[in-house]
Protein backbone atom coordinates (compact mmCIF):
# COMPACT_ATOMS: atom_id res chain seq x y z
CA UNK A 1 0.00 0.00 0.00
CA UNK A 2 1.57 3.66 -0.92
CA UNK A 3 2.12 5.94 1.68
CA UNK A 4 1.44 9.39 0.90
CA UNK A 5 3.98 11.73 2.48
CA UNK A 6 2.08 15.49 1.61
CA UNK A 7 1.56 16.32 5.21
CA UNK A 8 5.22 16.85 5.05
CA UNK A 9 5.03 19.88 2.45
CA UNK A 10 3.80 23.17 3.04
CA UNK A 11 0.23 23.80 2.77
CA UNK A 12 0.60 25.99 -0.33
CA UNK A 13 2.31 23.23 -1.99
CA UNK A 14 -0.66 20.71 -1.51
CA UNK A 15 -2.94 22.85 -2.47
CA UNK A 16 -1.31 23.73 -5.84
CA UNK A 17 -0.36 20.21 -6.30
CA UNK A 18 -4.08 19.21 -6.18
CA UNK A 19 -5.09 22.22 -8.71
CA UNK A 20 -2.71 21.10 -10.89
CA UNK A 21 -3.60 17.33 -11.10
CA UNK A 22 -7.36 19.02 -11.74
CA UNK A 23 -6.19 20.55 -14.91
CA UNK A 24 -3.97 17.65 -15.92
CA UNK A 25 -6.36 17.21 -19.13
CA UNK A 26 -7.26 19.05 -21.87
CA UNK A 27 -10.73 18.52 -21.50
CA UNK A 28 -11.04 19.96 -17.59
CA UNK A 29 -8.94 22.73 -19.11
CA UNK A 30 -11.38 23.74 -22.06
CA UNK A 31 -14.08 22.88 -19.20
CA UNK A 32 -12.20 26.03 -16.94
CA UNK A 33 -11.87 28.24 -19.91
CA UNK A 34 -15.39 27.91 -20.96
CA UNK A 35 -16.97 28.22 -17.27
CA UNK A 36 -14.57 31.28 -16.63
CA UNK A 37 -16.91 33.51 -19.21
CA UNK A 38 -19.55 33.55 -17.97
CA UNK A 39 -21.35 33.01 -14.41
CA UNK A 40 -22.56 29.69 -14.60
CA UNK A 41 -23.41 26.72 -16.92
CA UNK A 42 -25.55 23.69 -17.06
CA UNK A 43 -23.34 20.32 -17.85
CA UNK A 44 -25.68 19.87 -21.33
CA UNK A 45 -23.98 22.68 -22.18
CA UNK A 46 -20.61 21.93 -21.82
CA UNK A 47 -21.22 18.29 -23.79
CA UNK A 48 -22.39 20.57 -26.67
CA UNK A 49 -19.19 22.87 -26.70
CA UNK A 50 -17.17 19.71 -26.00
CA UNK A 51 -15.75 16.26 -28.77
CA UNK A 52 -16.50 14.18 -25.77
CA UNK A 53 -19.00 12.12 -24.07
CA UNK A 54 -21.75 13.85 -21.53
CA UNK A 55 -20.48 10.90 -19.41
CA UNK A 56 -17.19 11.36 -19.62
CA UNK A 57 -17.54 15.45 -19.16
CA UNK A 58 -19.45 14.41 -15.82
CA UNK A 59 -16.27 12.56 -14.51
CA UNK A 60 -14.59 15.42 -15.69
CA UNK A 61 -16.75 17.71 -13.60
CA UNK A 62 -16.72 15.57 -11.11
CA UNK A 63 -12.33 16.09 -10.53
CA UNK A 64 -12.90 19.78 -11.23
CA UNK A 65 -15.02 20.15 -8.37
CA UNK A 66 -13.80 17.65 -6.43
CA UNK A 67 -10.68 19.92 -6.39
CA UNK A 68 -12.56 23.24 -5.45
CA UNK A 69 -11.95 24.48 -8.69
CA UNK A 70 -15.78 24.46 -10.02
CA UNK A 71 -18.79 24.69 -7.87
CA UNK A 72 -22.00 22.03 -8.89
CA UNK A 73 -25.96 23.47 -7.46
CA UNK A 74 -28.43 20.74 -8.77
CA UNK A 75 -31.29 22.02 -10.07
CA UNK A 76 -33.28 19.15 -10.94
CA UNK A 77 -33.13 17.21 -13.72
CA UNK A 78 -30.30 19.64 -14.29
CA UNK A 79 -27.19 20.40 -12.32
CA UNK A 80 -25.25 23.84 -12.62
CA UNK A 81 -21.59 24.56 -12.58
CA UNK A 82 -20.08 27.52 -12.18
CA UNK A 83 -15.86 28.44 -11.39
CA UNK A 84 -15.51 28.43 -7.48
CA UNK A 85 -13.85 32.68 -7.76
CA UNK A 86 -12.02 32.07 -4.45
CA UNK A 87 -10.02 29.03 -5.33
CA UNK A 88 -10.01 30.09 -8.94
CA UNK A 89 -7.97 33.77 -7.36
CA UNK A 90 -5.96 31.22 -5.03
CA UNK A 91 -4.58 28.81 -8.07
CA UNK A 92 -3.95 32.05 -10.23
CA UNK A 93 -1.78 33.97 -7.66
CA UNK A 94 0.01 30.48 -6.92
CA UNK A 95 0.53 29.75 -10.51
CA UNK A 96 2.07 32.98 -10.96
CA UNK A 97 4.21 32.67 -8.25
CA UNK A 98 5.66 29.39 -8.90
CA UNK A 99 6.48 30.56 -12.64
CA UNK A 100 7.84 33.79 -11.81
Amino acid sequence: MAYSKAEHFEEKDIVIARFAKALSHPARVAIIRLLSKQEACYCGDLVNELPIAQATVSQHLKELKDSGLIDGEITPPKVKYCINRQNYELAKIYFKELFK
